[in-house]
């Protein structure tokens, strides 16, 4: 191995290091805050799909989040019993129910979207712009390639 490509392994290392923190980081922050909430992940990756996309059904809230029926279930329910959701009839299939946010519902979601605008320009305004747009290509770059390696390794 050269001297060159052990020290880039080394820079490899590092980054890899860096990522690994800063998603632990991030990770134990959104725990923090969602517990100070009464949310979970599960049950809040719920409301903000309901949030952006509308009223759903539970099956179409179990395709998009890739779990279970009965999950997409327990979740709910817990949303329900803690105000964040309600069921209401779907009008045209008497058979399914529409998960709606509730007044508190909607005014956490928009409280998660104001603090992520927040936390954006707290992480990323100070970057020069070039610098920015290396920095989010490169991210890009790496979460896709990850991905495809989850993909193959499936």
């Amino acid at each position: 191995m050269t001297k060159h490509h052990h020290s880039r392994q080394a820079d490899f290392n590092k980054t890899l290091d860096g990522l690994l923190e800063l998603s632990v980081l991030l990770a134990d922050d959104m725990a923090r805050d969602l517990q100070r909430r009464g949310l979970t992940r599960s049950r809040t990756h719920v409301v903000w799909l309901v949030h952006h996309r509308g009223p759903m059904t539970q099956r179409a809230l179990a395709d998009a989040t890739g779990v279970s029926a009965r999950n997409v279930t327990g979740l709910v329910d817990g949303l329900v019993d803690t105000g964040f959701v309600t069921r209401e009839p779907h009008p045209s299939d008497r058979r399914a129910t529409l998960i709606t946010l509730t007044e508190r519902g909607t005014a956490t979601a928009d409280e998660l979207v104001r603090e992520q605008a927040v936390l954006a320009r707290a992480l990323f305004g100070d970057l020069p712009d070039a610098r920015f747009d290396q920095f989010s290509s490169g991210l890009e770059h790496v979460v896709g390639v990850l991905r495809r390696l989850i993909d193959e390794a499936s």
